[in-house]
């Protein structure tokens, strides 16, 4: 299959899926077919959390290249969204809303046909999704304006998420260049929104085979940085290793749904992110009061696999298990918002970094517009099945 290489050099919306998608012939499959290739759900105990709670009540902001609200897997779970870009392709063109759409699928798809037998099945297929656009697929041709301009638009999208309800901000995106740095913006506008008691959910980078390096805004303090793991529990060497793991969650072979109503599978810590959004909407379902630090901590005691040593720069504390957490939440009462955020003014969640290099520093301005370099899922894509286009728009 092609591959191109992945930008890195600019915090900018065109790098989200920056690699060429590799298709193959379209084969007929059936349903099940599909939700058997979903081995994610199973490796997450996701049946047994189903017991208690699918997601109801509850808003999951992905902040992405947009949502395609006319999928038959999302159909009336999309509500009404923002646009921050503003330019780029539009609905109906193939260089939009697939990444986003993707990553909708992951937490909230419920399937479509009699019984929704048929498409995806999200990990909290009962939530809402608020779709905030806020960076470029990498194939969209506005790329080049997306890169010479000076916006804040992941900033701005964190604060209106927050302020329009959602119960979870997803940023399967990134930035893990060399010179990458945080953006005091970006960094305020993620403790504004942990304020409001929105949880924040990011992936920690797709960059372990170039260097580890730091990935925004997985490393702002109070997100939940999320690392990939396969199905068997390793560690996926494409991800990120770095002091501000908190969990990992399936990364690796991932099947997703796309606008064109084919699915694909494909790998990525943005898959692993959006995984753990779709957990914490379970357990916010589950538990409503508790705050944004109450279910970070809870995630790490309640995970799976733990690296000797209780943590590592690799998985954090394990694999994310949301039926666990569901059990253990319950223990627990609800904190005031302002008491729960006091650790937030430490400037890491864990150790810190160890000591690098001088000529390794992060340096360098990042264009505001967050991209997708650290956290591309639709790297290696394969189509699996084409859907009927009836119930298209």
């Amino acid at each position: 299959m092609t591959r191109r290489p992945v930008p890195s050099r600019h915090r900018i919306a065109a790098a989200l899926a920056a690699v060429a998608l590799a298709l193959l012939p379209a084969t007929p499959a059936q349903a099940d077919g599909i939700r058997t290739q979903q081995w994610a759900l199973s490796s997450m105990n996701t049946d047994q959390a189903w017991r208690t709670t699918k997601g109801e009540g509850i808003t999951v902001a992905v902040l992405d290249t947009g949502v395609d609200d006319r999928h038959p897997d999302l159909a009336g779970s999309v509500l009404p969204g923002k646009d921050l870009i503003g330019f780029g392709a539009q609905r109906g063109e193939r260089a939009w809303a697939r990444h986003g759409t993707a990553m909708a699928g992951i937490i909230a798809a419920h399937g479509h046909g009699s019984g929704s037998e048929d498409g995806v099945m999200g990990i909290a297929p009962e939530a809402k999704i608020l779709p905030v656009r806020v960076i470029l697929e990498g194939t969209d041709k506005a790329r080049d304006k997306a890169r010479n301009s000076r916006g804040n638009a992941l900033a701005q999208g964190i604060r209106w998420a927050a302020d329009h309800g959602a119960d979870v901000i997803n940023l399967s995106l990134g930035d893990d260049s060399e010179s990458a740095h945080p953006e005091a913006a970006e960094d305020a506008a993620v403790q504004y929104a942990l304020a409001k008691g929105s949880v924040v959910v990011a992936s920690a980078g797709n960059g372990g085979e170039k260097g580890d390096h730091i990935s925004y805004p997985a490393a702002y303090p109070g997100v939940i940085a999320v690392t990939a793991v396969d199905r068997f529990g390793t560690h996926a060497a494409f991800s990120t290793r770095r002091w501000y793991a908190t969990v990992s969650a399936p990364g690796v072979d991932i099947v997703m749904a796309d606008p064109d109503q084919k699915y694909y599978q494909g790998w990525g810590t943005s898959a692993a992110a959006a995984f753990v959004s779709g957990a914490v909407a379970l357990v916010r379902s589950a538990h409503p009061g508790l705050a944004p630090a109450q279910i970070k901590k809870l995630l790490a005691d309640s995970a799976r696999n733990g690296p000797k040593g209780g943590r590592d720069d690799a998985k954090g504390y394990g694999t994310v298990d949301p039926a666990a957490a569901i059990k253990a939440g319950a223990k627990l009462r609800p904190a005031d918002l302002k008491a729960a955020s006091a650790g937030y003014d430490k400037q890491y969640f864990g150790p810190g970094p160890a000591a690098v290099k001088k000529d390794s520093e992060p340096a360098g301005w990042l264009a505001p517009l967050a991209g997708g370099i650290g956290a591309l899922v639709l790297a290696c894509a394969v189509v699996l099945w084409r859907g009927g286009r009836a119930g298209r728009a």
